[in-house]
């Protein structure tokens, strides 16, 4: 009850960051470590160092990965990558906006990861709109289709690929069997969001030449092009050697390190630390790594505790119905993280229970991978964006949740008609 009570407590903290002026990252901290603490000194401290260990190297595998995407992501940017892609979008239109960039973020997502797209749509939107308000909109938008995107590919999101490497589900019927859902789950918010937002955009004012580094048009587009394939080269690294995504991420990061050592050999030394690796890490928004780690150790603790596995005996024990308890847990994925859940899930329903390719798991692939974006930190792809952004978590529950849940229900509802 401690360790629930602490959890409660840290998680008010950093709802609360703006009112109370904590910065969320120091109460994500504060509630990981102290979780773990209480954990350790109440019960087997053989079993809690670990059980530390086994999360640990999870949340490294995630932290190292973010770490790596928002490098590269900030390497392209020194290297005014984005211009690329951002003169090609010439409407100032708020809504025709809204709808490229949630189009983009959904399509990227399946073939990326949510995580990823994160990052790099919302790095482009910086580029594109000027107004901070304006832009958590954007950013809003970006986590629901982001999530939506990621969960009808089995690499879009980390709980869909849980599922797929455990023989829960097929990569083909996935895709076939969520593909409308999730079409749904981005659609209704982006409509939503689109007939409340009027008006044009401003741009950025354009950095001056004389602020500008030098660089040529072959060294950006040399970046630019490097970057992307790397990035999209991340999936399949993965497929083809199994291993985590967070070496293909750091494999691209090495390479692209090499290219930038290589191409800028000749500049001064100023302009050469800039565009390098080792400038980008420089300006890596640092306590948004930390605040992963924080939130991720406290969900952690909850997990080897037990209390998440009670979660989900609980929703069985109580409802007895299939929909209803996949249903809660996309909900629950919004508070906590949906990894453990779905990992708790996958520990109560062996495969004898529900065949691969069962409607549960298919549905729990959709609502775990959507329920997270009615809380800004119910995925990963949410805490990113509320880092890069530094957007308070109460304007995403006032503006941006509700269309988030419509959104979940409708697709939601899709999904259970269409296997009736």
């Amino acid at each position: 009850m401690l360790l629930i009570l602490i959890f409660i407590i840290g998680y008010a903290a950093i709802t609360l960051e703006h009112p109370l002026k904590l910065n969320k990252a120091g109460a994500a901290l504060l509630t990981g470590v102290i979780c773990w603490t209480i954990l350790v000194l109440g019960g087997d401290s053989n079993d809690s160092h670990d059980a530390l260990n086994h999360h640990l190297s999870e949340i490294a595998g995630i932290l190292f990965f973010l770490l790596g995407a928002m490098t590269i992501v900030e390497l392209i940017d020194a290297h005014d990558g984005f211009e690329i892609i951002t003169k090609q979008i010439k409407t100032t239109s708020s809504r025709k906006l809204l709808i490229i960039v949630a189009l983009l973020s959904f399509f990227l997502s399946a073939v990326l990861d949510n995580l990823t797209t994160a990052i790099v749509m919302t790095s482009l939107v910086k580029k594109l709109v000027s107004e901070e308000k304006s832009r958590w909109y954007f950013a809003g938008m970006i986590v629901i289709a982001a999530n939506a995107g990621g969960a009808w590919s089995p690499i879009g999101d980390v709980t869909t690929t849980m599922l797929w490497v455990g023989n829960q589900i097929t990569s083909a019927n996935i895709v076939l069997k969520l593909i409308v859902p999730s079409i749904l789950s981005m659609a209704v918010p982006l409509l939503y969001m689109a007939w409340k937002m009027k008006g044009n955009l401003s741009r950025p004012e354009a950095v001056s030449d004389e602020e500008k580094l030098p660089i040529t048009s072959k060294e950006k587009n040399i970046i630019f092009f490097s970057g992307i394939i790397l990035l999209f080269g991340v999936p399949v690294f993965k497929s083809v050697t199994h291993l985590p995504p967070f070496m293909g991420i750091l494999l691209g990061l090495g390479i692209l390190w090499f290219i930038t050592e290589i191409i800028h050999s000749a500049k001064h030394e100023s302009h050469r630390s800039a565009l390098s690796v080792s400038g980008a890490l420089q300006r890596v928004d640092t306590p948004s790594v930390l605040f992963f780690l924080g939130i991720l150790l406290a969900i952690g603790a909850l997990d080897t505790a037990g209390h998440l596995h009670h979660l989900a005996e609980w929703m069985d024990g109580t409802f007895h119905n299939v929909s209803v308890i996949t249903l809660l847990i996309g909900l629950a994925s919004a508070v906590v993280d949906n990894v453990p859940l779905v990992a708790a899930a996958q520990g109560m329903y062996p495969l004898s229970v529900f065949a691969t390719d069962h409607y549960f798991w298919e549905f729990l692939a959709y609502c775990a991978g959507t329920g997270g974006s009615i809380l800004i930190i119910g995925s990963a792809a949410g805490v990113a964006v509320m880092g890069l952004e530094r957007i308070s978590f109460f304007w995403y529950l006032k503006k941006i949740s509700f269309p988030a849940l419509l959104g979940y229900g409708a697709g939601a509802g899709v999904y259970i008609l269409m296997n009736l």
